[in-house]
């Protein structure tokens, strides 16, 4: 009797053992479990950057691929891998052609296109194909990047946008203004290049206002034609087919097909200076500007998300929401994250789960 007893108290021990030991892994001590990735505070070894606090001084991309991996491209550290587990660096010295990234997309075969400031980089998962003026771009420096419909890759060069169909690049001439607005280089550089629902293709330039590209012909919108500014950082679509521009100097132009609406600070917009738009799930503008952080647009009014702390300089140049749902904003500073109405800084340490 006495021995059964035993034996029972001891199976007993055991599995509340096992259970403690199942129940310690769910979540780390130390650590907040979030739907995508776990926010670890312990020292952890599973990042090949664990010496760099930020992911990177300034992310100036944000890109998540169809298996949901992201992609951080920064200024001068190449590009960032991160799948929710681990985090992997990616430069010049594993075969990446530069490492200031101005654009990411990827290719019906899962090859990730990476537009930088020394050529155009294709990523297969394990090696680096790049492409330079030898192989047919009218400049190396590149500053944006579109992957159409039928599966053309166009980029945005210091002289001219090239369309590169599998085989060889050819140049898109654009026509220019003959009194272009104030630019950083030229009217031939493109910021921004959007496909819309309809296959037209449309063009932000460095001063020479907006080109809408029907295949055929370029048609051109100014500010004569009641935009805000020439200089056309940014070109988006939302879900109802309206053109979002973001500007240089003359915030937000809207474009319903017809006319142009503009937004600035006196209608509660951050910044005048728009680098980048983005639509969330819930259909809400947001609008990264220079300076003034990050602005959203819910239709009526907008609402400021700035970085309190004063450790960056409130440039917001890249806006993704993940298929989790978490929004990511790129920051001169670092990576951070939108918390209900709260920026939160997301450094690389804490990118963890593992």
């Amino acid at each position: 009797m006495k021995r059964n007893l035993c034996l029972k108290t001891t199976l007993m021990l055991l599995i509340s053992i096992v259970t403690l030991g199942q129940n310690s892994k769910e979540t780390p001590k130390g650590s907040t479990k979030y739907s995508f990735f776990t926010l670890n505070t312990l020292k952890n070894t599973c990042f090949d950057n664990i010496q760099k606090k930020q992911v990177s001084a300034y992310i100036r991309e944000i890109y998540e691929d169809k298996a949901g991996v992201l992609w951080f491209g920064t200024n001068g550290d190449g590009v960032c891998r991160y799948d929710g587990m681990q985090m992997k660096f990616l430069s010049k010295k594993d075969g990446l052609i530069g490492n200031q990234i101005n654009g990411i997309t990827e290719d019906k075969n899962g090859n990730i296109w990476l537009a930088t400031n020394e050529g155009l980089s294709r990523y297969d998962g394990k090696r680096f194909t790049n492409f330079t003026i030898k192989d047919g771009l009218s400049d190396n420096q590149l500053w944006s990047i579109l992957l159409d419909t039928k599966g053309n890759i166009w980029v945005g060069t210091l002289a001219g946008v090239n369309k590169f169909d599998g085989k060889k690049f050819n140049k898109i001439d654009l026509p220019i203004l003959e009194k272009p607005g104030v630019s950083r280089f030229n009217q031939t550089v493109v910021w921004s290049m959007i496909e819309d629902r309809k296959g037209n293709i449309w063009f932000g330039t460095d001063g020479g206002g907006l080109k809408k590209y029907d295949g055929k012909k370029v048609y051109t919108y100014s500010q004569k034609s009641g935009m805000a500014s020439n200089n056309i950082r940014s070109v988006f679509e939302d879900h109802e087919g309206t053109v979002w521009l973001g500007t240089q100097g003359g915030g937000i132009s809207r474009f319903d097909g017809k006319k142009f609406t503009n937004y600035g600070e006196k209608e509660g917009l951050s910044s005048v200076n728009v680098w980048t738009i983005y639509e969330d799930k819930k259909h809400q503008l947001w609008f990264g500007t220079l300076g003034g952080g990050a602005s959203r647009f819910d239709g009526k009014t907008f609402k400021t998300f700035k970085e309190t702390k004063g450790v960056t300089k409130n440039h917001v140049q890249s806006i993704w929401q993940d298929k989790r749902g978490n929004l990511w904003l790129g920051f001169s500073g670092g990576l951070y994250r939108v918390q209900g109405d709260l920026v939160e800084n997301i450094p690389a340490e804490r990118l963890v789960g593992c």
